[in-house]
């Protein structure tokens, strides 16, 4: 892989120092719980097409008394896209060469109560240079303050930067996060944008809404945690959770775009499919 320039760099060390944060916070709740789980760190590293070094990344997995399944990933990947897939890529229509970094995290919680979440940021260079991710609520017994929780503070983090950004990305989310062979949404929505193109200029201020996104989730979703996460709960609760995750699945193994990339740019399977839960049902 080609040596990293400043705003690379800039990037994976955000992205990497985020991880440190996030997985911290949650093993805090664990200790709250009473519990000794601890996340479990897997580094890998990437082939590129041409059998060069691509890269790679760190695979991080923690499965405990509140948190059954969580996965939190960062990746630093660069080398050349396939011929067909980068038809499809901003810039990588005639120079297929890239460059990718970001993080990217999925939690299936143990009580029916608490919300399962999803939060992914990332930076993009091909001949072009661009920020996406966003962050989605997944709960399988809804409440309407956390929903209005989480919303309210992606909102204030979009209003920061941009006052068009919240219902722009808002929008995004909505329409992308359905899963449109069931005509069902996959949770309560978030965020979701990208090509947040970071050149002429706008390297700065796209990474710096994209710092804040991260910022936000960081600060509202343990908030969410604590607040639901001693409820009791019923068998039927169980079966709610466990009929709600299949949809989680089948959107993230059909529409996901984040699964789509990493599958076909050679990333780790394991870490790609993290995203799905210890446990679902079809009935």
């Amino acid at each position: 892989m080609k040596p990293l320039d400043q705003e690379q760099q800039a990037t994976r060390d955000w992205f990497e120092s985020l991880r440190d944060r996030i997985t911290s916070a949650f093993e805090e709740i664990e200790r709250e719980a009473g519990s000794d789980a601890a996340f479990e760190y897997i580094p890998w590293e990437r082939t590129d097409e041409n059998g060069s070094p691509g890269g790679g990344g760190v695979r991080g997995q923690m499965k405990g008394k509140i948190f059954e399944k969580v996965g939190v990933n960062v990746s630093t990947v660069g080398g050349t896209f396939n011929p067909d897939f980068a038809k499809q890529i901003p810039g990588a229509e005639e120079d297929p060469s890239f460059f990718a970094t970001g993080i990217s995290l999925v939690a299936h919680m143990a009580n029916p109560h608490v919300p399962a979440v999803h939060m992914n940021t990332r930076f993009l260079c091909t001949t072009k240079r661009w920020f996406g991710g966003g962050a989605d609520l997944n709960p399988a017994i809804p409440y309407e303050e956390d929903t209005e929780a989480f919303h309210a503070r992606l909102r204030a983090a979009c209003a920061a930067h941009d006052p068009t950004y919240y219902e722009k990305f808002k929008k995004w989310a909505d329409d992308y996060f359905f899963l449109p062979h069931r005509g069902v949404d996959r949770g309560v929505g978030g965020i979701f944008y990208d090509r947040l193109f970071a050149e002429g200029g706008l390297f700065e201020p796209h990474f710096a809404f994209t710092r804040d996104v991260g910022e936000a989730f960081l600060d509202i979703f343990p908030q969410i945690v604590r607040k639901r996460m001693n409820s009791a709960w019923s068998e039927e609760d169980m079966n709610t959770l466990l009929d709600f995750r299949s949809r989680y699945v089948e959107f993230n193994l059909l529409y996901d775009r984040g699964t789509i990339f990493g599958l076909k740019t050679g990333g780790n399977v394991d870490a790609i499919l993290m995203s799905l839960p210890p446990l679902a049902r079809w009935t």
